[in-house]
């Protein structure tokens, strides 16, 4: 059978076609968009920005709900230090949050109200919440970075202590464990492949889904080594897997067949750059290290969002710029559970 042309071949991202949402953000980690296009971009500042349609914006801080402030210290701890990073819509609007801050799955109301749906997994701290994905059985899928509590420790090459756990009918479950800081997740368009972003172990992988979603065949999907740390990742409807090189600031698409493609490079090819990935295969990475890292467009890219009418909006989350790029794409994205 003839392979299908892939509306990728001989694309790459104009610099120059580049335009921008938003304004004053801090942190837009993690971007959802809606039919309507309106966007919602995770904030620093302890809650989720809504872009609207027009461009108007405004800042849904969490609140904690009564049930949440009955948590005594950890309620004074959420109040202290919320992070959010991964979204989700959950199936009646309300937005998933996987807060990297308080180490807990949030559900925040549209109003700001939030409250914990899980802190504990088998009876231990559920550890670092990186992500959090909604699929069309109503389950949702949640990515654990790391069990280590001070994070940095684990931006390492030795440390393997990540998982993805799911919360099916009210009960939470470790589904896999091992990964090198598991971060963003994907099902492909049929859910018969769970798609793992694994950060310090520059690469994807993917296990195959089963009836009772439970998981097996775990298989590295595309390059078994990027040589770049992987933050985000999502499918757009031709089967090719976007992603994200954190720091190093690249988006690359992994086609159906494995090949990997650069899209853009912003800053992959940097001093900076080799000099942590040199610091990294040694074990010894820094913050000063980190942050010597970064481009121009949005420094850190993070996160891949398709938006729009026709879904071939993309919009780069990424942790330490104010506003949102994006640009046009010759596909559109695969849609989510929510659109």
């Amino acid at each position: 059978m003839a392979r299908r042309p892939n509306p990728l071949d001989g694309f790459v991202v104009d610099p120059a076609a580049i335009s921008r949402v938003g304004e004053g953000l801090q942190r837009p980690e993690c971007i959802l968009a809606e039919r309507d296009g309106s966007l919602w971009a995770a904030d620093a500042r302890g809650g989720v920005v809504h872009i609207r349609p027009d461009g108007s914006q405004r800042l849904v801080a969490q609140r904690p709900s009564a049930v949440f402030a009955e948590a005594g210290d950890d309620a004074t701890r959420f109040v202290a230090g919320p992070l959010p990073n991964g979204l989700a819509f959950a199936g009646n609007g309300d937005i998933l949050v996987a807060n990297f801050g308080t180490d807990r799955l949030e559900v925040m109301a549209r109003d700001g109200t939030t409250r914990v749906l899980a802190d504990r997994i088998d009876g231990e701290p559920i550890g670092k919440v990186n992500f959090v994905l909604r699929d069309s059985r109503d389950r949702i899928w949640l990515t654990i970075s790391t069990r280590t509590t001070n994070w940095m420790r684990a931006i390492s090459p030795a440390v393997r202590d990540g998982y993805v756990a799911l919360c099916d009918r009210g009960r939470l479950r470790i589904v896999a464990d091992g990964f090198h800081f598991a971060n963003e997740i994907r099902l492909d368009a049929a859910e018969e492949w769970l798609y793992v972003a694994e950060t310090c172990g520059r690469r994807v992988s993917r296990l195959r889904v089963r009836g009772d979603a439970s998981l097996d065949e775990r298989e590295v999907f595309g390059p078994s080594d990027h040589g770049a740390f992987i933050d985000g990742i999502a499918f757009d409807a031709h089967g090719n897997l976007w992603g994200t090189h954190v720091m190093t600031d690249r988006i690359f698409a992994i086609m159906p067949e494995g090949e990997r493609r650069i899209l853009l490079d912003d800053d992959g090819e940097s001093a900076a750059g080799r000099a942590l990935m040199d610091a990294f295969a040694r074990d010894q990475v820094t913050p000063e290290l980190m942050l010597a890292c970064g481009g121009n467009i949005a420094p850190w890219f993070a996160s891949i969002t398709f938006g729009g009418p026709d879904l071939r909006t993309v919009h780069i989350g990424s942790l330490r710029a104010n506003s949102i790029p994006r640009f046009r794409s010759p596909v559109a994205g695969l849609p989510m559970a929510h659109w």
